[in-house]
Protein backbone atom coordinates (compact mmCIF):
# COMPACT_ATOMS: atom_id res chain seq x y z
CA UNK A 1 0.00 0.00 0.00
CA UNK A 2 1.42 3.51 -1.23
CA UNK A 3 0.92 6.24 1.96
CA UNK A 4 1.84 10.03 0.74
CA UNK A 5 2.55 12.60 2.85
CA UNK A 6 2.47 16.06 2.06
CA UNK A 7 2.57 18.98 4.80
CA UNK A 8 0.50 21.60 5.84
CA UNK A 9 1.50 24.06 3.06
CA UNK A 10 -0.49 21.97 0.55
CA UNK A 11 -3.45 21.17 2.25
CA UNK A 12 -4.63 24.84 0.87
CA UNK A 13 -4.19 23.07 -2.86
CA UNK A 14 -6.44 19.90 -1.52
CA UNK A 15 -9.09 21.43 0.25
CA UNK A 16 -11.12 23.31 -2.37
CA UNK A 17 -11.33 19.47 -3.70
CA UNK A 18 -11.96 17.72 -0.81
CA UNK A 19 -14.66 20.78 1.16
CA UNK A 20 -18.20 19.37 1.60
CA UNK A 21 -17.18 15.35 0.68
CA UNK A 22 -18.68 14.38 3.72
CA UNK A 23 -22.19 12.66 3.30
CA UNK A 24 -24.37 10.11 5.26
CA UNK A 25 -22.65 7.04 2.72
CA UNK A 26 -18.98 8.80 3.55
CA UNK A 27 -17.58 5.44 3.27
CA UNK A 28 -18.91 4.22 -0.34
CA UNK A 29 -17.51 7.67 -0.86
CA UNK A 30 -14.19 7.20 0.34
CA UNK A 31 -14.20 3.88 -1.49
CA UNK A 32 -15.09 5.02 -4.61
CA UNK A 33 -12.29 7.48 -4.87
CA UNK A 34 -9.93 4.48 -3.93
CA UNK A 35 -8.50 6.91 -0.79
CA UNK A 36 -9.15 8.59 2.37
CA UNK A 37 -7.03 10.98 3.44
CA UNK A 38 -6.57 11.45 7.11
CA UNK A 39 -5.08 14.22 8.89
CA UNK A 40 -3.05 14.30 12.44
CA UNK A 41 -0.08 16.36 13.91
CA UNK A 42 3.12 14.25 13.56
CA UNK A 43 4.55 15.94 16.93
CA UNK A 44 3.15 13.67 19.43
CA UNK A 45 5.54 10.61 19.43
CA UNK A 46 5.47 7.97 19.75
CA UNK A 47 1.65 8.28 18.40
CA UNK A 48 2.74 10.55 15.45
CA UNK A 49 6.27 11.51 14.97
CA UNK A 50 8.34 12.83 12.15
CA UNK A 51 12.14 10.53 11.44
CA UNK A 52 14.26 11.93 8.51
CA UNK A 53 10.98 13.80 6.87
CA UNK A 54 9.05 9.82 7.13
CA UNK A 55 5.74 9.65 9.50
CA UNK A 56 6.07 7.07 11.64
CA UNK A 57 4.34 6.33 15.07
CA UNK A 58 1.53 4.04 16.80
CA UNK A 59 -0.99 5.96 15.16
CA UNK A 60 0.62 5.63 11.42
CA UNK A 61 1.10 1.82 11.48
CA UNK A 62 -2.76 1.08 12.64
CA UNK A 63 -4.33 3.28 10.44
CA UNK A 64 -2.30 1.22 7.99
CA UNK A 65 -3.56 -0.96 8.83
CA UNK A 66 -7.23 0.00 8.71
CA UNK A 67 -6.99 1.40 4.88
CA UNK A 68 -5.88 -1.88 4.00
CA UNK A 69 -8.60 -3.43 5.53
CA UNK A 70 -10.80 -0.78 4.23
CA UNK A 71 -9.27 -1.64 0.22
CA UNK A 72 -8.09 1.75 0.06
CA UNK A 73 -4.81 3.63 0.01
CA UNK A 74 -4.28 6.88 3.05
CA UNK A 75 -2.80 10.15 2.16
CA UNK A 76 -1.64 11.70 5.28
CA UNK A 77 -1.47 15.43 6.28
CA UNK A 78 0.80 16.92 8.60
CA UNK A 79 -1.02 19.79 10.17
CA UNK A 80 -0.99 21.91 13.80
CA UNK A 81 -2.83 20.27 16.44
CA UNK A 82 -5.32 23.55 16.75
CA UNK A 83 -6.64 23.19 13.30
CA UNK A 84 -7.56 19.32 12.89
CA UNK A 85 -10.55 19.49 14.59
CA UNK A 86 -11.88 22.44 12.68
CA UNK A 87 -10.24 21.22 9.40
CA UNK A 88 -12.43 18.31 9.67
CA UNK A 89 -15.66 20.24 10.49
CA UNK A 90 -14.65 22.54 7.26
CA UNK A 91 -14.28 19.18 5.32
CA UNK A 92 -10.66 19.65 4.14
CA UNK A 93 -10.15 16.00 4.59
CA UNK A 94 -11.81 13.12 5.42
CA UNK A 95 -10.72 11.55 9.09
CA UNK A 96 -8.66 12.15 11.74
CA UNK A 97 -6.13 10.12 12.73
CA UNK A 98 -4.94 11.69 15.34
CA UNK A 99 -5.09 10.32 18.95
CA UNK A 100 -8.32 12.62 20.31
CA UNK A 101 -9.11 12.22 23.94
CA UNK A 102 -12.83 10.62 24.11
CA UNK A 103 -14.65 13.26 26.24
CA UNK A 104 -18.27 13.58 26.88
CA UNK A 105 -18.22 17.56 24.93
CA UNK A 106 -16.40 16.18 22.32
CA UNK A 107 -18.48 12.91 21.62
CA UNK A 108 -21.42 15.81 21.38
CA UNK A 109 -19.68 17.25 18.09
CA UNK A 110 -18.18 14.13 16.96
CA UNK A 111 -18.01 10.43 16.31
CA UNK A 112 -15.09 8.54 17.75
CA UNK A 113 -13.88 5.33 17.13
CA UNK A 114 -13.06 2.42 19.80
CA UNK A 115 -10.02 3.50 22.05
CA UNK A 116 -6.83 3.21 20.29
CA UNK A 117 -4.75 4.11 23.11
CA UNK A 118 -4.42 5.05 27.05
CA UNK A 119 -4.55 9.36 26.97
CA UNK A 120 -4.96 8.81 30.94
CA UNK A 121 -2.63 11.93 32.70
CA UNK A 122 0.74 11.30 33.77
CA UNK A 123 3.96 13.57 34.16
CA UNK A 124 7.41 13.49 33.51
CA UNK A 125 10.13 15.25 34.99
CA UNK A 126 14.25 16.25 34.64
CA UNK A 127 15.69 12.96 35.17
CA UNK A 128 17.81 13.55 39.28
CA UNK A 129 14.79 16.54 40.22
CA UNK A 130 14.43 14.76 43.60
CA UNK A 131 11.86 17.58 44.41
CA UNK A 132 9.24 16.00 42.33
CA UNK A 133 8.52 11.89 43.45
CA UNK A 134 4.43 12.63 43.17
CA UNK A 135 2.03 14.52 41.32
CA UNK A 136 1.05 16.92 44.40
CA UNK A 137 4.95 18.24 44.32
CA UNK A 138 4.43 20.21 41.28
CA UNK A 139 2.43 22.74 43.56
CA UNK A 140 3.91 25.99 43.09
CA UNK A 141 6.27 24.58 40.16
CA UNK A 142 6.22 25.62 36.40
CA UNK A 143 4.42 22.94 34.64
CA UNK A 144 3.67 22.95 30.88
CA UNK A 145 1.33 20.66 28.35
CA UNK A 146 0.13 21.17 24.58
CA UNK A 147 -2.34 24.23 24.08
CA UNK A 148 -5.66 23.26 23.11
CA UNK A 149 -5.06 19.38 24.62
CA UNK A 150 -7.80 17.42 27.36
CA UNK A 151 -4.53 16.57 29.09
CA UNK A 152 -4.07 20.51 29.58
CA UNK A 153 -7.58 21.11 31.04
CA UNK A 154 -7.16 17.85 33.34
CA UNK A 155 -3.69 19.73 34.31
CA UNK A 156 -5.65 22.82 35.26
CA UNK A 157 -8.01 21.19 36.89
CA UNK A 158 -5.66 19.38 39.04
CA UNK A 159 -3.42 22.30 40.20
CA UNK A 160 -6.58 24.21 41.31
CA UNK A 161 -6.21 21.18 44.32
CA UNK A 162 -3.40 22.28 45.07
CA UNK A 163 -1.40 25.34 47.59
CA UNK A 164 0.04 27.14 46.10
CA UNK A 165 -2.00 26.04 42.70
CA UNK A 166 0.99 25.14 39.73
CA UNK A 167 2.20 27.88 37.20
CA UNK A 168 0.67 26.19 34.23
CA UNK A 169 2.17 27.10 30.84
CA UNK A 170 0.42 26.28 26.98
CA UNK A 171 2.48 24.82 24.69
CA UNK A 172 1.57 24.62 20.41
CA UNK A 173 2.99 21.08 20.69
CA UNK A 174 4.66 18.66 23.48
CA UNK A 175 8.55 19.02 22.00
CA UNK A 176 8.30 22.53 22.90
CA UNK A 177 7.31 21.69 26.22
CA UNK A 178 10.01 18.73 26.63
CA UNK A 179 12.76 21.16 24.87
CA UNK A 180 12.03 23.60 27.85
CA UNK A 181 11.58 21.27 30.57
CA UNK A 182 15.53 20.07 29.25
CA UNK A 183 16.60 23.22 29.43
CA UNK A 184 15.01 23.93 32.97
CA UNK A 185 12.49 26.28 32.22
CA UNK A 186 10.22 24.31 33.51
CA UNK A 187 9.98 21.47 36.32
CA UNK A 188 7.38 18.80 34.80
CA UNK A 189 5.35 18.28 31.49
CA UNK A 190 2.01 16.73 31.66
CA UNK A 191 0.46 14.66 29.16
CA UNK A 192 -1.15 11.08 28.52
CA UNK A 193 0.83 8.43 30.29
CA UNK A 194 2.26 6.71 26.69
CA UNK A 195 3.71 9.85 25.44
CA UNK A 196 5.45 11.02 28.92
CA UNK A 197 6.50 6.90 29.34
CA UNK A 198 7.93 7.03 25.43
CA UNK A 199 9.82 10.73 26.66
CA UNK A 200 11.73 9.14 29.58
CA UNK A 201 12.09 5.72 27.85
CA UNK A 202 14.04 7.37 24.33
CA UNK A 203 15.91 9.49 26.88
CA UNK A 204 16.59 7.87 29.85
CA UNK A 205 18.88 10.10 31.50
CA UNK A 206 17.33 13.30 30.52
CA UNK A 207 13.30 12.80 31.29
CA UNK A 208 12.35 10.55 34.06
CA UNK A 209 7.92 9.48 34.79
CA UNK A 210 6.47 10.71 37.95
CA UNK A 211 3.83 8.46 38.87
CA UNK A 212 0.85 7.48 39.19
CA UNK A 213 -0.73 9.62 36.62
CA UNK A 214 -3.35 11.42 38.09
CA UNK A 215 -7.14 12.46 37.23
CA UNK A 216 -9.72 9.74 35.70
CA UNK A 217 -8.96 7.41 33.22
CA UNK A 218 -9.21 8.73 29.61
CA UNK A 219 -8.65 6.59 26.30
CA UNK A 220 -7.27 8.15 22.64
CA UNK A 221 -10.01 7.48 19.57
CA UNK A 222 -9.92 8.81 16.33
CA UNK A 223 -12.40 11.29 14.91
CA UNK A 224 -15.00 11.38 12.38
CA UNK A 225 -17.42 14.19 11.46
CA UNK A 226 -20.36 14.62 13.74
CA UNK A 227 -24.19 13.59 12.90
CA UNK A 228 -24.72 10.65 10.30
CA UNK A 229 -21.77 12.01 7.90
CA UNK A 230 -19.41 9.34 9.48
CA UNK A 231 -21.02 6.55 10.94
CA UNK A 232 -20.98 4.32 8.45
CA UNK A 233 -17.04 5.52 8.21
CA UNK A 234 -16.88 4.97 11.78
CA UNK A 235 -18.13 1.54 12.06
CA UNK A 236 -16.26 0.02 9.30
CA UNK A 237 -12.72 1.33 11.16
CA UNK A 238 -14.52 0.00 14.27
CA UNK A 239 -14.96 -3.42 12.80
CA UNK A 240 -10.88 -3.71 11.34
CA UNK A 241 -10.38 -2.51 15.33
CA UNK A 242 -12.03 -4.94 16.67
CA UNK A 243 -9.78 -7.63 13.99
CA UNK A 244 -6.50 -6.03 15.28
CA UNK A 245 -7.55 -6.98 18.58
CA UNK A 246 -8.51 -10.30 17.59
CA UNK A 247 -5.45 -11.25 15.49
CA UNK A 248 -2.98 -9.52 17.25
CA UNK A 249 -1.80 -6.75 15.36
CA UNK A 250 -3.17 -4.29 17.94
CA UNK A 251 -0.92 -5.53 20.34
CA UNK A 252 2.43 -5.67 18.18
CA UNK A 253 2.04 -2.15 17.34
CA UNK A 254 1.84 -1.30 20.66
CA UNK A 255 4.69 -3.05 21.87
CA UNK A 256 7.04 -2.55 19.07
CA UNK A 257 6.64 1.31 20.49
CA UNK A 258 5.60 1.32 24.04
CA UNK A 259 7.47 -1.91 24.98
CA UNK A 260 4.12 -3.02 25.93
CA UNK A 261 0.73 -3.13 25.20
CA UNK A 262 -1.93 -1.40 27.14
CA UNK A 263 -5.59 -3.04 27.91
CA UNK A 264 -7.50 -1.50 25.76
CA UNK A 265 -11.93 -1.42 26.25
CA UNK A 266 -13.60 -3.28 22.92
CA UNK A 267 -16.51 -1.04 23.53
CA UNK A 268 -17.09 2.45 23.83
CA UNK A 269 -15.78 3.65 27.24
CA UNK A 270 -18.38 5.75 29.60
CA UNK A 271 -17.33 8.76 29.91
CA UNK A 272 -18.68 11.99 31.29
Amino acid sequence: MKSKLIGFAAVVGVSLGLAGAAHADQLADIKAKGKITAATEMHYAPFDLLVDGKYEGICHDLFTEVAKELGVEVEFLDLPWQSILPGLEAGKFDFVNAPVTITAERMKRYNFTLPIGNATVALAKKAGDDSISKPEDIAGKAVGSQKGSAQLEQLKAFSATLNPPADVREYVNIDEALADLAAGRIQAVANSMPLMGYAAVQRPGLFEMVMPPFGTPKYFGWVGTGGEDSKTLIAAINDAILKMHEDGRLKAINEKWLGTSPDLPTTMPDVK
